[in-house]
């Protein structure tokens, strides 16, 4: 018993554990949820599979067969017992019980009899009556049970423990593990299939997923193992007519629903059903759950824009998600500023999503947030000294971490597009770009993000969005960046916008200075070399390469350019003590270049150019040149944005066919039944002995024995011999309350 119920609390603890643990995911999941030494630690437990680890099934099955052995050691002696009354205890052995007590009669000993055997069965007693002539022991014993089904809980408990093991074996993976192991069957990897990788169609038990585009027909699931996968072929068909999503105010999803066919080849009929979370469709035997939808192979219109100012510098792409990927010729990619090692560079599309709903609360955290808030709260006090302690600004930093200070803002921010980018020896980063401007810090940008691997967050470039709402403004001011000539032009117009017109050597200074500083913050030259051109030295490193080449794909060269090349020259060239009147010198003779550089951009395009007066084309420069710095880092030279699509979802349905689904539900039940009957069913057996006294009176004993002695019984017994007996006994009861 103590070893069954070690199994037992083994196999709870194995199965919160893979309640808490989600099962069968990718091992980069875990790896980030649990760090690489405990994310191997648990998968070499099988805690990523704890249902079909061979650990879990072995405890399982052996406490099944341990349980039957319990069972079928105790049954027999069980009916054994619940068919018999035990009357042939003898009279003297009642003295022993706890409950016990005697007195006379006045009757006769045949109608003493009759009168207890109508009370015992009066009250729902099982009788047995065993008259004695012979020996020393002359009278009738009476031999009576009640509760007897309490035994019968044992069974009831013990054989429900069996049958949910067995039923938790049949449905698992046990199934599917002897038939690959019989069929000599070979898992796969990704989407190709074995030529022994599939199931029979008349698989007792399984669990797969399902994926049904709209339009679209499948009759075959994928049963994912550690190892691999396997295919199960459905006895029907599952057409996809349409895929329903509702939504929330805040643009979270609510409500999903397929409206499916079901096609029957055997019976030639077709049915429709709707299925949606939590209202599963039950046919031939086969349980179809909608578990969750992907895109289906939407047609995108991508617009591929080049940041590095070569020749042909957009080109748009009709691409479809997790279709054929594409390939950009290295002759482009290397004139956009694209490392010429990398040869040619797959595009591969993965993924569309309409909805995209963040918490835009946190985008106004952070020292600006801050300052802002302290300015408010002083305007509103009336002009008090910010400096004094905030106590409301305290307290939200006080509770229990989990609490957050700031109340969430979900918004719906759009569609967005994400692709990857993989050179020929497969090295491959991640991206996704967001269709529309998003609004953060007062401020239109769109966000474009990347990542290295599947394990990391994304990390997003912002954008500003210009007087037009599109991303055009700063690729324009981009590429125009990493032309010298329209570097040139701008630095000029800048000496001639900052120098009085009679003043030719100032503006020609302040031309020299805005162009160098252009070249520098667009990587034309490294801070060295512009460092021992300033001071005349010979330059002791080679120039910088191509504009922003150190961050793209393909070149192993640090980033080059920003404001980071700006602080390094200023370092290399101006003492510490004069380092901050420089540096904001340099960075106004940087913005009015740059304002200059949109503004002949703009003139190309045929647009009116930027007022300097004017907040929006302030802000808009502002963020261009934090967004210009940044995307030095940025690792590819062309961004792919969605100019347009046409959505086409998919289901993922789990279909599983579970048999022994029934079997647990019959032992739980008996579960139930079981503890109930132990827990709550008395098992009592009651003796009465009545034997003639020889003055024409019958002289009684009796007695009780319980399972568990409880106040229930002492009263019951009280109840018997006042009934049997009277209120008042004639006759001592042989212990010193008859009551206790």
């Amino acid at each position: 018993m103590r070893f069954a119920i070690a199994l037992l609390t083994v196999i709870c603890i194995a199965s919160a554990i893979g309640t808490v643990v989600k099962q069968g995911e990718p091992l980069v999941n875990y790896v980030d949820q649990f760090g690489p030494f405990w994310a191997d630690v648990f998968g070499s437990l099988g805690l990523y599979h704890v249902y079909s680890s061979v650990w879990f099934l072995v405890i399982l099955a052996f406490l099944v067969v341990s349980t039957s052995l319990c069972i079928a050691r105790n049954t027999p002696k069980i009916l054994t017992d619940w068919r018999t009354h035990k009357e042939h205890v003898r009279a003297s052995a009642l003295k022993a019980f706890h409950h016990r007590a005697e007195g006379h009669l006045p009757q006769p000993l045949a109608q003493t009899q009759d009168q207890v055997a109508r009370l015992l069965a009066s009250q729902g007693w099982s009788v047995k009556t065993q008259v004695r002539t012979d020996g020393a022991e002359q009278g009738v014993m009476f031999g009576a049970r009640l509760g007897a089904a309490n035994k019968l809980g044992y069974i009831a408990a013990h054989s429900a423990i069996v049958l949910v093991c067995l039923g938790g074996l049949f449905d698992g993976d046990l199934i599917i593990k002897v038939q690959a192991w019989a069929n000599k069957l070979q898992p796969f990897q990704g989407r190709i299939e074995s030529d022994r990788g599939r199931l029979s169609v008349d698989n007792p038990a399984y669990r797969g997923q399902l994926f049904v585009p709209e339009g679209q027909r499948s009759s075959a699931a994928v049963v994912n193992l550690p190892d691999g996968m396997l295919v199960q072929p459905l006895p029907f068909e599952v057409e996809l007519k349409r895929f329903k999503v509702d939504y929330y105010d805040t643009g979270m999803p609510k409500r999903f629903a397929s409206d499916i066919v079901i096609h029957d080849a055997r019976t030639k009929t077709s049915k429709p059903f709707t299925v949606e979370v939590n209202h599963p469709v039950v046919y031939d035997g086969v349980t179809i759950f909608q578990s969750s939808f992907e895109d289906g192979g939407s047609q995108l219109k991508l617009k591929a824009r080049g940041l590095g100012g070569g020749p042909e510098p957009e080109r748009v792409l009709d691409a479809r998600v997790n279709g054929e990927a594409f390939s950009i010729p290295n002759a482009w990619w290397v004139s956009q500023g694209g490392g010429a090692g990398v040869g040619d560079v797959r595009l591969e599309v993965t993924e569309l999503r309409v909805i995209n709903v963040e918490d835009l609360s946190a985008a106004r955290q952070g020292p600006v947030a801050e300052a802002e808030e302290a300015d408010a709260a002083a305007s509103a006090a009336g002009g008090k000294d910010v400096r004094g302690v905030n106590l409301s600004g305290i307290t939200q930093h006080l509770g229990s971490g989990a609490r957050g200070a700031k109340a969430k803002q979900l918004t719906n921010i759009g569609p967005s597009v994400s692709y990857k980018l993989r050179d020929a020896a497969g090295q491959a980063r991640e991206f996704q770009n967001y269709m529309a401007p998003v609004t953060l810090d007062g401020q239109a940008v769109f966000l474009l993000g990347v990542r290295d691997t599947p394990a990391e967050a994304f990390r997003f470039l912002r954008v500003p969005a210009d007087d037009q709402m599109s991303i055009e403004g700063w690729v324009r001011l981009r590429r125009h960046l990493s032309q010298p000539a329209l570097r040139a032009e701008a630095a000029r117009r800048f000496g001639r916008m900052a120098a009085p017109a009679s003043r030719t050597d100032l503006q020609d200074q302040l031309a020299d200075s805005a162009r160098r500083a252009l070249e520098l913050f667009a990587g034309a030259t490294s801070p060295k070399a512009a460092a021992a051109a300033t001071t005349g030295a010979a330059a002791s490193a080679p120039s910088a390469p191509a504009p922003g080449a150190g961050a793209l794909m393909g070149t192993d060269a640090p980033p080059q350019g920003g404001l980071q090349a700006l602080q390094d020259f200023i370092t290399a060239v101006v003492p510490e003590p004069d380092r901050p009147r420089t540096a904001e010198t340099l960075m106004r003779i940087l913005n009015g270049a740059l304002f200059e550089l949109a503004n002949v951009g703009r003139e190309q395009a045929g647009l009116a150019p930027l007022r300097p007066d004017s907040p929006a084309a302030l802000a808009f420069m502002t963020q261009s040149v934090l967004s210009l710095s940044d995307a030095v880092f940025y690792p590819a030279p062309v961004v792919f944005t969605l100019d347009g699509f046409e959505q086409k979802q998919a289901s993922v349905f789990q279909v599983t066919r579970t048999p022994g689904r029934n079997v647990v539900y019959l032992g739980c039940v008996l579960l139930i039944v079981g503890v109930f009957a132990m827990l709550y069913i008395r098992e009592r057996r009651l003796w009465v002995w009545l034997q003639d006294d020889g003055q024409g009176g019958s002289a009684v004993r009796l007695a009780l024995s319980s399972t568990r002695q409880t106040l229930d019984t002492d009263r019951e017994f009280d109840r018997l011999r006042d009934a049997l007996l009277g209120p008042t006994p004639a006759a001592s009861t042989g212990a010193p309350d008859a009551r206790a």
